[in-house]
């Protein structure tokens, strides 16, 4: 339920002692039986070095791979995303998606084309922001897809309204993005001592509490927090293990946020 966001955090040079540190990031993610691992040629590096760590600790086999293809253009979109495979060091990509759904009529065709040939296994749309909803649901409602990438939080539920019940209603799968909404949700609340409540559904910390909220969602697959950070994927993993808030408590945790 908890994956990798590589947006920034990844986005680093070729450097012996950050790989390092990001190599403990995605060790600290597998060892929580994680997998997901979300990029984008728009995020610089990322993908390169998600191939390169990937490769040289031999773990590809462990990775659910999930990138995207942001251009315009039919030809170009083959060749951006010929380019992921390169440097993602990869034959087969789990999760092909379109970008904040750019030019989406005409890569659709080739994702669904590349789909039947086995080098994607699914494929989907993805966008970060509330006002692009109502483009996201019109092509949900018009296509099948095989996931959705949205943003959500408990201090940004716009998608409970009508996309949530949609992607559950066409069995459409969710990833979250923004889950703690760029770290805001954690901020708002940090300067708080944890209640004493959230020991009843096995959280030690705000981020656990908050991702707990974003994947107890009934419609949502996977919440991938960005972090470059080892210490910062062990503790967001944690919230993909032990009790998970029932309505009544995603609810309370909602209402501790609202300050």
């Amino acid at each position: 339920m908890i994956g990798c966001g590589t947006y920034r955090g990844f986005d680093v040079r070729a450097d012996r002692r950050i790989y390092a540190r990001l190599q403990h990031v995605l060790d600290a993610l597998f060892a929580a039986g994680g997998s997901v691992i979300d990029s984008s040629p728009m995020y610089g590096r990322a993908e390169a070095v998600t191939g390169d760590l990937l490769a040289q600790s031999n773990t590809h086999a462990k990775a659910f791979i999930a990138t995207k293809v942001w251009t315009r253009g039919r030809d170009v979109g083959i060749a951006q995303m010929e380019d992921s495979f390169r440097l993602l060091q990869t034959e087969r990509i789990d999760l092909m998606q379109i970008h904040n759904l750019v030019d989406w009529r005409t890569h659709l065709p080739v994702l669904r084309t590349w789909k039947d040939a086995g080098r994607i296994r699914y494929i989907g749309i993805t966008h970060y922001t509330s006002s692009a909803f109502a483009e996201l649901e019109a092509v949900m409602r018009a296509e099948p897809l095989d996931f959705v990438q949205l943003n959500y939080s408990a201090v940004d539920r716009a998608a409970e309204r009508r996309l949530l019940p949609l992607a559950a209603e066409r069995g459409i799968g969710v990833i979250v993005n923004y889950p703690l909404a760029s770290g805001a949700a954690v901020r708002g609340v940090n300067s708080r001592p944890l209640p004493d409540w959230a020991a009843e559904i096995d959280c030690t910390s705000w981020s656990q509490l908050l991702l707990k909220f974003v994947v107890s969602h009934p419609a949502i697959t996977c919440a991938i927090p960005g972090t470059g950070n080892p210490g910062h994927m062990a503790d967001n993993a944690r919230a993909g293990t032990g009790r998970m808030p029932d309505e009544a408590m995603r609810a309370r945790i909602a209402a501790a946020c609202d300050v």
